[in-house]
């Protein structure tokens, strides 16, 4: 009996082992979290210094996996057994084996995430195209909310491979046929560049990055063009019910800006998993 077929004839271990994988994923995310705005800054610096003739910063290994892992407080290497997703958090009590600083929440919390989806996602879509597509997309979803959350900063290196990837699953319609997913991309992108440029003309302001415009560009591509209109209408009821929570109960200045990726990254995965059910049931109000 080959690999495949005892995956395909014990659904339970097929989840077991998608949350081990997500689980690991989890980490590996957590590094490009941390890592690539950091990466694309010196990338940036060095652009800057070679179009103005000024001095390039000094050379410096720094990408995914080089250097090692460290405490930011005393540079304690990483090891091994310090890395275990989740368990060596738990087992560190959530400090530093050397100076017992505290190490932040997002380090498990993200590997969690990243592990319980892997798990509903194995147990829903089984072994199949749709099994590695929806991973894939959920993965990216992860980072870039992260990622926003921290920099303001959607990277095109996520977000232009993630369309990309997501019309190739659906030459084969595993998520929406690919004549949805091409108008998905395009009504994604143009949708929001509405908005900014409207926005942007009546204020004189920029409301939002052009990330943003990549990130529902992508979504589309995944789900299809019918999928956008409750992308867009959850993402903004989620982001108006934070900002209005951080407003009223953490003195958030108005005027102060709050990322809109995690919101749209959050509808996305709601669109994914439960779109179709959420859109028939709104459609029967009427």
């Amino acid at each position: 009996m080959s690999f495949v077929s005892v995956l395909q004839g014990h659904p339970a271990f097929l989840v077991i082992l998608a949350v081990l994988l997500g689980l690991m994923v989890g980490s590996f995310l957590n590094v490009v979290i941390h890592r690539l705005p950091k990466m694309l800054e010196h990338q940036w610096r060095a652009e800057c210094a070679d179009l103005t003739g000024a001095a390039p910063p000094a050379p410096e290994t720094f990408n995914l996996l080089v250097p090692r892992s460290a405490c930011p407080k005393c540079g304690h290497r990483i090891a091994a057994l310090e890395n275990i997703p989740v368990a060596s958090y738990i087992a560190l009590g959530g400090k530093c084996s050397a100076c017992r600083a505290p190490i932040s929440l997002r380090y498990p919390v993200v590997e969690t995430l990243a592990g319980a989806f892997a798990g509903y996602i194995a147990w829903r879509y089984g072994l199949s195209a749709a099994l590695f597509g929806a991973l894939i997309f959920t993965w990216a979803m992860i980072a870039l909310a992260f990622i926003d959350l921290d920099t303001f900063y959607l990277p095109d290196s996520i977000t232009l491979p993630l369309l990309w990837t997501g019309l190739l699953f659906n030459l084969g319609a595993t998520f929406t046929d690919i004549r949805s997913a091409v108008i998905g991309t395009a009504a994604g992108y143009l949708a929001l560049w509405t908005v900014y440029w409207v926005y942007k003309l009546a204020t004189g302001k920029d409301g939002m990055g052009y990330g943003d415009f990549k990130l529902l560009a992508a979504i589309g591509a995944w789900l299809g063009w019918k999928m956008l209109p409750l992308t867009i209408l959850l993402s903004s009821l989620v982001g108006a019910a934070v900002g209005i929570g951080l407003i009223v109960f953490a003195r958030h200045g108005r005027d102060q800006p709050i990322p809109f990726g995690p919101y749209l990254a959050i509808a996305g995965l709601i669109a994914l998993f439960w779109g179709e059910q959420l859109t028939r049931q709104y459609l029967n109000l009427f």
